[in-house]
């Protein structure tokens, strides 16, 4: 979920969220020459401009949502290119993670495994329910069992999850993306209790064999925030109806549930071998959200694996002449 910001009486006020600022809109406190701004923009931009703050759709927007059937949390991203997030539980709240993403916890914080995805039809449904909801994270890559934290004491506890390398924590709030957002397999980092992990099959062949991400993606359902971690600078796109967009496969972070995803062959055997660029890269057709990351960390790690010693890499002083004779002495 993006913070939105209005530039009014000289100041800018906020943060806002995007129904928030579509009620405004509508309502005729701001309008279409009105100066906002959000993550993501390069300057400021009147209202009319952007897509997701046409009057239209403003005025048809849904009131706020009420009685979600996810634990509602509020959170803080703390750092730059290292980032956590810190969860903000009330008594009884509770916020599902993968495992070993836990950074610190206060006390009268518990800690469960669950057998499931953390939703409501795993977590309090049958027994086969739970088999389903494991077995679609099983699916998809992940682990059988997923874990829970939630706040037994009162007034407000707090725990945090660490990005598990460079990159941007994404907080997303489903109940703004009709209830559902698909990401990459290994992009989930925690989510609010009630959100449900699921699998996300890509209908078309040449995704299966060549998106990169394999035929598998991950599908969050639900009316909560759930937070996805990125490598590098996050950009995210809203296309129109039509809209294409051309990316690598792994640059690809989430998109919404409306976006055609397909793979595309790069035109021409020369380019193919000598572009450096590979085979494939992943059309994206609008409408809707797509995230990009610029770092993917395949890339970052296929790095590290060139330059390692004992790879017979060249990545320690490169440029010293010391140490270009010190591996002459260690061969």
């Amino acid at each position: 979920m993006s913070n939105w910001f209005v530039a009014a009486a000289g100041k800018p006020l906020g943060p806002f969220t995007l129904q928030q600022i579509q009620h405004s809109l509508a309502s005729g406190q701001y309008n279409a020459t009105t100066l906002v701004w959000r993550d993501g923009f390069a300057d400021w931009q009147q209202a009319g401009n952007v897509p997701e703050l046409r009057i239209d759709q403003a005025a048809s927007a849904p009131p706020p949502v009420s009685g979600k059937e996810a634990h509602e949390i509020d959170y803080t991203i703390f750092g730059h290119e290292m980032q956590f997030v810190e969860i903000e539980l009330d008594p009884q709240e509770s916020v599902v993670a993968e495992a070993g993403a836990m950074m610190y916890m206060h006390d009268q914080v518990t800690m469960e495994t669950m057998f499931g995805d953390g939703s409501r039809a795993s977590s309090d449904g049958s027994f086969f329910d739970k088999v389903i909801g494991a077995g679609k994270r099983l699916i998809s890559g992940e682990g059988l069992f997923i874990t829970m934290f939630t706040f037994t004491g009162s007034g407000k506890g707090k725990v945090a999850f660490a990005a598990p390398y460079p990159g941007k924590i994404i907080p997303l709030d489903l109940s703004q993306y009709n209830g559902r957002i698909i990401c990459q397999k290994d992009a989930f980092l925690c989510a609010a209790k009630g959100v449900s992990l699921g699998i996300a099959f890509q209908k078309k062949i040449g995704v299966a064999m060549f998106g990169g991400e394999g035929f598998i993606m991950q599908q969050l359902d639900g009316d909560g925030l759930v937070f996805v971690h990125a490598g590098g600078t996050i950009i995210e796109k809203e296309l129109a109806a039509g809209e294409l967009v051309r990316v690598d496969t792994g640059c690809l972070v989430a998109l919404t549930a409306s976006v055609e995803y397909d793979i595309e062959f790069v035109g021409n055997i020369k380019s193919a071998i000598f572009g450096g660029e590979g085979f494939f890269f992943a059309t994206l057709r609008g409408p809707g959200h797509v995230w990009l990351q610029s770092l993917p960390f395949s890339r970052l790690a296929g790095r590290i694996w060139e330059a390692a010693p004992q790879t017979g890499g060249g990545g320690r002083d490169e440029g010293s002449v010391l140490g270009r004779l010190a591996d002459t002495f260690k061969r």
